[in-house]
């Protein structure tokens, strides 16, 4: 018998796999993407609104920050998941502009289904959208501005813009927060032959404490840490400090295999503690010694030592310490101890045998303070203080966190200009004058193309129409109104959202955007969509049972 007759069912995929695939799938992942666009649009700009997130243990987290939604978010849809992942490789990148870069990915899928609807195939959709994408960069550097990073008050104009979109947005609290985040980053800023700056955003610790109001926030120039001095013997202020940074533990060391000690009389026991404390005594001589060392070097008389620990100190070593006057601090976080090695100028050493005079580090005063209810160590007057310490201040941890963020964004957008000392007008001013031009270089190709690039051009018009319509504007006559500038030549007519209008120069009213980050908006949206729009197959693995026991201790069903 011809077995090919009998139409036995063949099984590629494993039973439960669900398959879509085609136009459906495209249709299934664009819809999935707009709707992550649609969730974060109202949450962009200045008067973009908050949302509440509620995770499966009940913790709740309220911002309009775009990475901390959709880190928050727990989102099933794969389509979805690629926008949280564009999210974040932006947050990475640049730091900031996350909510823009969603939501323009989801726009440029949105105008790419009018286009499939249209039997475009979807490769010329994709060849569209990166010429328009390599045909917006260059004329986005075309209208950026070249700004003097030596100029205080453009920085502070920067960061401003960036704290504009956040719960601190406002008043006299951002203006403080601006100041400090400028403070912070020109004073780890590192000048490079070529005129820009080496901006290492690590070594600007951030640390949050409950209670007072975020206007008692300060700038510390060194480092705060969220420990207290280990010994009650011990000073709690030391001035012109030497400052041994170790990553050992002061402790005698215990056998590496296990290791079992026979003891058959009182005066065996006392012997061994002995010649314990003897040890740890030895080990807080050598640290007193090589610190007197130095400071005959450096030609210091009034002079204390800090011991900082990334590991535990033992009870009869904390007593040895508090007896020399050491003032030690342990089990200190390896990010940290790598901020007091920049801030300090010491060296962290592994062990205290390898202790060297040159590997102690300084400070004018290290100090245990009361800071609302904790108490923490307080390492400030560095020589050269290449880390420092933003302590921020809140009436609960929400507004810790959301500060937190906020300041985050600050300090990453004057990253970004020190980086690339160049700017754009905000209020979405680049994207009308971007769509403006592509448009015209739209008429100059041929075929289907151009129908993509015109898709590219209407998805950058919808930036300005959401903040349009946060701000209480007609969104359709507030584009009107910018085509109209901008076509007089007026480039930097945007949307002021605070003032409620269609303005003919957002740089005159300091709203002003990084031309790095509007870069990196427009490549991440763009590689976003052009990724989705190449998938045309949905293959889903059937999801895994969680298998119970039932009451005779089998599976149950």
């Amino acid at each position: 018998m011809n077995r090919m007759a009998i139409g036995a069912p063949v099984l590629v995929l494993k039973e439960g796999t669900q398959r879509v695939h085609g136009r459906e799938a495209m249709r299934n992942n664009i819809f999935a993407a707009r709707v992550l666009a649609e969730v974060l649009k109202s949450s962009l700009g200045p008067r973009g609104l908050d949302k509440m997130l509620v995770d499966s243990f009940g913790d709740v987290t309220i911002t309009n920050d775009g990475a901390t939604i959709l880190k928050e978010m727990e989102i099933q849809h794969p389509a979805a998941k690629l926008l949280v992942e564009v999210a974040k490789a932006q947050d990475a990148e640049v730091g900031d502009g996350t909510t823009s870069a969603v939501v323009l990915a989801g726009t440029l899928l949105d105008r790419a289904e009018n286009l499939l609807d249209q039997n475009i195939h979807p490769t010329t959709i994709m060849d569209g959208y990166k010429n328009a994408l390599d045909y917006a960069l260059q004329e986005l550097e075309k209208i950026a501005v070249k700004i003097d990073v030596e100029d205080r008050n453009m920085l502070k104009r920067v960061a401003a813009t960036s704290l504009h979109s956040k719960y601190v947005g406002s008043g006299p609290t951002m203006e403080k927060l601006t100041e400090i985040a400028v403070d912070a980053v020109l004073r780890i800023a590192e000048k490079k032959s070529d005129g820009t700056y080496e901006v290492k955003i690590d070594n600007i610790k951030i640390e949050k404490k409950k209670g007072g109001s975020l206007l008692d926030t300060r700038l510390v120039e060194g480092i705060v840490l969220d420990k207290e001095v280990v010994h009650p013997g011990m000073p709690r202020r030391v001035e012109n400090a030497y400052i041994v940074l170790l990553d050992a533990p002061l402790e005698v060391e215990k056998p590496e295999i296990t290791a079992k000690i026979n003891i058959t009389s009182p005066e065996q026991i006392k012997a061994f503690l002995e010649e314990e404390a003897k040890l740890l005594k030895e080990i807080v001589d050598r640290i007193y010694e090589v610190a007197v060392k130095r400071m005959e070097v450096d030609g210091v008389r009034d002079a204390g030592i800090v011991v900082i620990t990334q590991k535990g100190i033992d009870e009869v070593a904390q007593h040895f310490l508090a007896k020399k006057k050491i003032l030690a601090v342990r089990r200190v976080k390896r990010s940290d101890m790598e901020k007091l090695e920049y801030a300090t100028g010491g060296k962290i050493v592994s062990s205290v045998r390898d202790l060297k005079p040159e590997d102690l580090g300084y400070a004018k005063l290290v100090e245990e303070r009361k800071v609302g209810n904790d108490k923490m160590v307080f390492i400030e007057g560095c020589p050269n203080p290449k880390a420092v310490t933003i302590l921020v201040r809140g009436a609960n941890d929400m507004i810790l966190d959301e500060a937190e963020r906020s300041l985050n964004d600050a300090l990453h957008v004057l990253r970004n200009v020190l980086r690339k000392p160049m700017i754009v007008a905000g209020g979405g001013a680049p994207e009308v004058e971007l769509a403006l031009k592509l448009r015209k270089y739209a008429e100059s190709l041929g075929g289907k193309e151009q129908l993509a690039v015109e898709a590219f051009a209407d998805a950058l018009e919808e930036i300005p129409m959401i903040l349009a319509e946060s701000a209480g504007l007609d969104a359709l006559q507030a584009l009107m109104d910018l085509r109209k500038y901008h076509a007089d030549g007026k480039i930097h007519a945007g949307i002021d959202v605070l003032g409620g209008e269609v303005h003919e120069d957002l740089l005159e009213l300091n709203i002003i955007d990084p031309l790095l980050v509007k870069e990196q908006v427009l490549k991440s949206a763009t590689e976003a969509a052009i990724t989705i729009l190449k998938i045309d197959d949905v293959i889903a693995a059937a999801p895994k049972l969680e298998t119970k026991k039932g009451k005779g201790g089998g599976p149950e069903e």
